[in-house]
């Protein structure tokens, strides 16, 4: 899934709220961040994300970036602005708590 940051300039304002981010000058980094979130998500769940068309019906392989999907794009896309390493050090924390995984827990394919 291809994001038209021109057309959807509220896509990263959202991100940057979410990431308390104040400033443009990481503006290309989150943009890529989105990508791999996305990547991320279709590969989780097994399933392609798309933006729905009125009247035409999802395969099975398909899943609709809705709201619930998209938040934990935003919270993912978060926590590796704030944790840019592989390793962390001084934390007990080491996925992102409860929600990526629960938002999208019943849109997963097993």
């Amino acid at each position: 899934m291809i994001i038209d940051w021109d057309a959807q300039p509220e896509v990263l304002e959202r991100l940057k709220l979410q990431a308390r981010i104040d400033t443009d000058e990481d503006d290309e980094l989150l943009k890529g961040y989105v990508d791999a979130a996305l990547a991320h998500v279709e590969q989780h769940c097994d399933r392609k994300l798309v933006v729905p068309v009125p009247g035409v019906d999802l395969s099975p392989d398909q899943m609709e970036l809705s709201s619930d999907v998209w938040q934990a794009v935003v919270l993912l896309v978060a926590h590796w602005y704030a944790t840019r390493e592989a390793v962390v050090t001084g934390t007990i924390a080491t996925t992102v708590p409860l929600g990526f995984e629960r938002l999208l827990w019943y849109r997963k394919r097993f």
